[in-house]
């Protein structure tokens, strides 16, 4: 099927995921920590920055910039997860699935204020 390979020569980048985990810190105040597991490592992906936006978040200038990383169809990444690329760190926003084939997903992501 030709129209399954067009998707193959975008995918030029290798990103990681990582899923969250609590882990209990306290047994006795409850206190959890966030670490962060692989989830999947050198996933094939096309990562194109989208948009960037500036904002003031506790006093002090924050930036964030929105990006686009596709990725093969993969049901168990989740909107909770996050992405490394490069020595960034991208917090998944947004699950899209091609509304068409269900060959790839978009996630829709922002670097800069991350979680963790």
């Amino acid at each position: 099927m030709a129209w399954k390979n067009n998707l193959a020569p975008r995918l030029r980048h290798r990103v990681d995921i990582e899923r969250p985990e609590e882990v209990l810190v306290s047994s006795e105040t409850g206190a959890v920590r966030i670490d962060w597991l692989p989830f999947r490592n050198a996933v094939p992906a096309e990562v194109a920055p989208h948009s960037g936006r500036e904002f003031v978040a506790a006093q002090a200038l924050q930036a964030g910039v929105t990006t686009r990383i596709t990725i093969r169809h993969d049901d168990d990444v989740l909107p909770t997860m996050r992405v490394l690329h490069g020595g960034a760190i991208y917090n998944i926003k947004a699950v899209l699935p091609d509304p068409t084939f269900r060959h790839h997903f978009t996630l829709m992501c922002e670097e800069g204020v991350n979680h963790g």
